[in-house]
């Protein structure tokens, strides 16, 4: 592995360490207290051109890779954890179409994704299919020129925001698993609307939103890869989506031991800095050994699926590392905050309410648990 870095990936980096230490992180604590939308957060990454970092030249990005884009998203995550939870579930759109687009479908709807003119979102999570991701209700049927949709999808990150939606549907539920068909579908589509959206106990501006198919006519070039094989799209793409999740549980960790080292340097008791206290350092140790762990585990996830060798297990590793590390981490950072870190006064107690959610999306720890141990018992 050779994660040394090119002079055009230090200028993009440096741009946006820029852009997130003046503009995304100053406002976090603004777009979480009223729930907003961060528009001004994304318009700025996509004049930056950084939503087409791994979607390659020919559609409009920028072609550099899944390692540049997870250091990318692991700096915005740090500075604001929805807006790189909304720029990673782009990527939950992008990466399916490239890897199982049709060369139409490609030079259709890839440019306004990578130019951040549109945005993007991935549909399978319903009140009966999450970790049981073979139990999609949702009913897709053939007609003369086009496909029917029938049902709802429900937590969908992105949900109204987005343009371009990959939606899982099934075609025939006596296969199960088997009978997973994906679709692409376009806001604005007749028999497609919004529904519920979701108020959560952190990251209260992240769309979440339920998305409602009724008699949903779709044309059928917009079928994405093959009748029946929509499980194979989505679980691709999960162990894609899971890098991201991952690092977005890194970038709150970050921010979190960041605030906790600086306090316990400030905040003097008995006399001196709690920093000095062997308690304390020992806690910091722990929690940055912990960091540095998870970000190699993902930086190595990315690495593997830039050079097209198989990344599944390492991504569901640091997808569970790095979000179990960012619950940790979050709780020991109000701990070494004491009576203040329970407060708002402080951002640590945002940080934990965040961190928890990364425990739960793009599978949970339970289901990483399953996934890896299924892997190893193959090879």
């Amino acid at each position: 592995m050779d994660f040394t870095l090119s002079d055009d990936q230090k200028m993009i980096l440096g741009l946006v360490e820029e852009v997130c230490e003046k503009e995304f992180a100053p406002r976090a604590d603004e777009v979480s207290t009223k729930g907003e939308f961060p528009a001004e957060n994304i318009k700025k990454l996509a004049e930056l051109d950084l939503f087409g970092i791994t979607i390659p030249e020919k559609y409009g990005g920028l072609g550099m890779g899944y390692l540049t884009w997870a250091l990318i998203s692991e700096k915005i995550s740090r500075a604001c954890a929805t807006t790189g939870l909304i720029f990673g579930a782009n990527l939950l759109c992008t990466y399916p179409l490239l890897q199982f687009g049709s060369e139409e479908q490609k030079n259709k709807f890839l440019p306004p994704l990578a130019k951040g003119e549109s945005l993007g979102a991935f549909a399978l999570t319903e009140p009966e299919a999450g970790s049981d991701a073979g139990n999609v209700q949702m009913t897709a049927k053939k007609e003369e020129n086009h496909y029917v949709l029938d049902g709802n999808k429900i937590f969908i990150t992105n949900g109204e925001v987005a343009d371009t939606y990959i939606v899982i549907a099934n075609m025939d539920k006596s296969r199960g698993a088997r009978g997973l068909t994906a679709f692409i579908v376009e806001k604005g589509n007749s028999g497609f609307a919004f529904g519920q959206h979701f108020e959560k106990m952190g990251l209260s501006a992240l769309p979440n939103v339920e998305l409602i198919f009724d008699n949903c006519k779709i044309p059928l070039e917009n079928l994405l890869f093959k009748e029946k094989r929509g499980f194979r799209v989505a679980m691709r793409t999960f162990a894609a989506g899971r890098i991201g999740v991952g690092i977005g549980a890194l970038g709150v960790a970050e921010a979190a031991f960041e605030k906790a080292k600086e306090y316990s340097k400030q905040r003097i008791q008995f006399g001196k800095s709690i920093s000095s206290f062997q308690a304390i350092q020992h806690t910091l140790a722990d929690m940055a050994t912990q960091i540095e762990a998870a970000k190699y585990l993902l930086y190595r996830a990315a690495w593997l699926l830039d050079e097209g060798e198989p990344f599944e297990k390492i991504s569901s590793m640091g997808k569970l590392y790095a979000s179990e590390v960012a619950m940790r981490v979050t709780t020991k950072a109000v701990q070494v905050f004491g009576g203040y870190g329970y407060t708002k006064d402080y951002p640590v107690e945002r940080y934990m309410r965040e961190a928890k959610l990364f425990e739960i999306i793009e599978g949970t720890s339970e289901i990483q648990r399953g996934v890896i141990a299924s892997l190893i018992l193959k090879e």
